[in-house]
């Protein structure tokens, strides 16, 4: 007697689907978005903090708004240093905020 074969799932045929969009926190306004709309600055193993464009490199990885405020913001509460787990230099920063100057001033 052969083994009983196992139901397939229901068809979603004609049924609209909602995908999962995964949501961060931004460290500095404490603002859930969806991870896309994010930015994020990660750790890297030899200890330097840098901004990660591409979202996927190694390391303990934190998100800010892409907004000068959010970015002013995470400076003065170190709020990017906690959520590192790390103190980030003024070399750092200043790297930083060469490339926050790029943002928006203000969130959207």
């Amino acid at each position: 007697m052969p083994a009983p074969q196992p139901k397939k799932p229901a068809s979603n045929k004609g049924k609209s689907v909602v995908k999962h969009v995964p949501e961060r926190t931004c460290v500095a306004c404490r603002t859930e978005r969806p991870k896309r709309h994010l930015v994020r600055v990660v750790r890297t193993a030899d200890g330097g903090v840098e901004v990660d464009k591409t979202g996927r490199k190694a390391g303990r990885g934190a998100y800010l708004c892409p907004a000068q405020e959010c970015w002013r913001l995470a400076k003065t509460r170190k709020s990017l240093d906690q959520a590192l787990a790390t103190t980030v230099s003024a070399d750092t920063w200043a790297a930083l905020d060469e490339y926050a100057q790029k943002l928006p001033e203000a969130r959207l």
